[in-house]
């Protein structure tokens, strides 16, 4: 089963939430974020902390400091948000650039395993955090545990 992290789920929670936020300006401090969704503020931290490495945001200093998006919210993927926490999304442990697995000369689903990845990461890439800013029908915020997790179920034959 292929699953989100919780720092992925927190840092699209954060992004949504400053995308909400995101007229104007407006910026949201990192615990304004954390009792919103009960998310363990120490956690969160390292994960906005990393998403302004990644220049996904950007830290406001002062009074009313915090953080906030760095471009539009339509021009920021979910593939960008969880490979700025999490890395590369992969799906198998061996990759193009690495032939150390003993299996790699005989291994027949490696390939298809990479078309699979291939087709997660357009998904990942076609999603904007504005249209997750966008969804209406979503509940309101919720205790941070019982948010659902992402599984990708590839089609049969495919």
């Amino acid at each position: 089963m292929l699953r989100l992290s919780k720092k992925s789920d927190y840092a699209l929670i954060a992004m949504k939430h400053l995308a909400m936020r995101s007229d104007g300006g407006a910026s949201s401090s990192a615990r304004e974020i954390s009792e919103s969704y009960d998310i363990p503020l120490e956690l969160l931290a390292k994960v906005l902390q990393r998403l302004v490495r990644a220049r996904l945001l950007v830290s406001v200093q002062g009074t009313r400091g915090g953080y906030r998006l760095s471009r539009s919210a339509a021009t920021i993927s979910v593939a960008d948000v969880i490979q700025a926490v999490d890395g590369p999304v992969t799906v198998t442990a061996c990759s193009a650039d690495d032939h150390t697995c003993d299996q790699y000369t005989k291994c027949c689903i490696r390939d298809p395993l990479w078309k699979i990845k291939g087709r997660i990461l357009d998904a990942l890439t076609n999603v904007t955090v504005a249209e997750m800013a966008a969804d209406v029908d979503a509940p309101p915020p919720v205790r941070a545990h019982t948010i659902s997790r992402m599984v990708f179920v590839p089609p049969i034959g495919e």
